[in-house]
């Protein structure tokens, strides 16, 4: 029904799984890399030029010498460009760079000039995962030169300059339209820069069953994850049987944010949604959304029948919002914070305890700039390693945490983590988190556990986005009002069973 989740290891987990697979691996894994890459790029290189190798002085090189042996098997034109001494190749990439010139190949020292028609495509298989340092001097001079080819750009297992681990730029990086990556998902390939750098990503296992080596750590999210939760409403049922979902903020100034966040919720089906504002000249009702119930924030804070709550859509940072908090902490129920209310716990270490505290669950929805307060650090610190920064601030408030950004990243309490793959730029715009946080408690009030619910609602909120740009033609100018509909779309056919 659904595509399985994969599962994505970090650099030290790869090369577990590399040492426990090569003994007994024949072929060996460089030459099931090399042609996994050869038969990808035979499909790219559609131009009547030749395709231009550039290998490497490791492993990542012995691939592109495998690579460049089978092309040139299968009729391709090749130049292959290589930066290394033959006499210092590792032994696999030496054996590979030994079949190369025996089956009449040559190398280069430098990048040879385009010829008049241009590269069918070029390759990069300077550097692979193990790479930790900026690109210098003539390598990052090669680099700069392939990114200037007009044709299609593939890296080999990861663009060259880019940390596996991380996703960060080191420096100069290979722009890859496609990348090819062996055996499993690294966290590079799919947060921060790596998205930008690699675009798209193929995975080819090369006949090595991770999972049954080595337990992944982590898994990129997918609908198969939580498709249990995904069944049809039962007839005999009605508004009682989907939760109560309440939504704390809307300081002055700010109102929107919370009536964006009650209308996701409503969209996704929460039997009744509560706005509890704390602006008291804001309207009562939403015209465009008769449906939302506002009441004060503190009787809403007091009710036993409310499911769930998300607190600080709009919230501000007020003593009168830093008490709700507060009194919101100490609920049993299922609690979102986001936005201000975030501020207001990184602000407040007796908060913190509070929440980490908690027996009902905690989900933490950050921004980079959120989380840096959380973790007393700096934005670029969050930035540089986005997924272990996710997984501190989980275990430091016992909570469920979504870093928001390119590849968001999700953690458990416990030190489980995954990737989203799904959205896009144009949802970098004002408003989104509020309705993130809509659709979460509207699936907390619905009964999901935190963890199906923090799943699916960050994957379904970027697969809203998604299909609001590919239905309306955007590159920029969604809005985040417009995702709420799509939402509830992509929901209901994921309950009918569609992709």
């Amino acid at each position: 029904m659904f595509a399985p989740s994969r599962p994505i290891y970090p650099v030290a987990g790869i090369r577990a799984i590399e040492a426990l697979a090569i003994p007994d691996a024949e072929p060996p894994l460089m030459e099931r890399a090399g042609a996994a890459a050869a038969l990808l790029a035979a499909r790219l290189a559609t131009g009547a030029g030749p395709v231009l190798v550039a290998c490497g002085p490791g492993n990542n090189g012995g691939d592109g010498f495998v690579m460049a042996r089978l092309l040139h098997a299968a009729g391709q034109r090749v130049e292959v460009a290589f930066a290394g001494d033959p006499a210092r190749l590792p032994a696999d990439a030496a054996a590979a760079h030994a079949a190369w010139l025996a089956a009449g190949g040559t190398t280069h020292t430098e990048l040879p000039p385009a010829p008049p028609e241009g590269w069918a495509l070029v390759v990069d298989a300077l550097f692979g995962i193990g790479l930790q340092r900026p690109l210098e001097g003539r390598y990052a001079d090669w680099i700069d030169t392939l990114n200037a080819q007009p044709c299609p750009r593939l890296a080999v297992d990861i663009p060259s300059g880019l940390d596996a681990d991380s996703g960060r730029r080191l420096g100069p990086c290979f722009a890859a339209t496609h990348t090819i990556t062996f055996i499993a998902l690294k966290p590079g390939l799919l947060t921060l820069d790596g998205p930008d750098q690699c675009g798209e990503v193929h995975l080819a296992p090369i006949d090595v069953a991770a999972e049954v080596l080595a337990p992944a750590p982590g898994r990129e999210i997918s609908p198969a994850l939580f498709a249990a939760r995904l069944q049809p409403r039962l007839r005999n049922s009605h508004k009682g049987s989907y939760g109560d979902a309440a939504l704390i903020g809307g300081a002055p100034g700010m109102v929107g944010a919370a009536v964006l966040a009650g209308r996701a919720a409503a969209h996704l089906g929460a039997g009744r949604v509560l706005l509890g504002l704390l602006d008291p000249g804001a309207l009562a009702v939403d015209i465009l959304r008769p449906e939302l119930m506002f009441r004060a924030a503190a009787e809403l804070l007091a009710d036993p029948a409310i499911g769930a709550f998300a607190v600080g859509p709009g919230l501000g940072q007020s003593d009168a919002a830093r008490a709700l908090v507060h009194d919101a902490v100490r609920l049993a129920v299922p609690l979102v914070l986001d936005a201000d209310a975030l501020n207001l716990v990184a602000r407040d270490a007796e908060l913190q305890q509070a929440v980490a505290r908690r027996s009902a669950p905690t989900l933490l929805t950050p921004h980079p700039a959120e989380a840096a307060r959380l973790l007393a650090c700096t934005t670029p610190e969050v930035q540089a390693n986005r997924l272990a920064a996710t997984i501190r601030m989980a275990a430091q408030l016992n909570a469920w945490v979504v870093l928001k950004g390119c590849g968001s990243v999700v953690a458990s309490p416990d030190g489980a983590w995954w990737i989203n793959t799904s959205g896009n730029p144009a949802m970098a715009t004002a408003g989104m988190g509020d309705v993130l946080s809509g659709i979460l408690a509207a699936l907390l009030a619905r009964g999901w556990h935190a963890r199906d619910a923090l799943l699916a609602g960050v994957h379904l909120h970027g697969l809203a986005g998604d299909a609001c740009c590919a239905e309306l033609d955007l590159d920029c100018g969604l809005l985040a009002d417009e995702v709420a509909p799509a939402a509830r779309r992509c929901f209901n056919r994921w309950i009918r069973g569609e992709a």
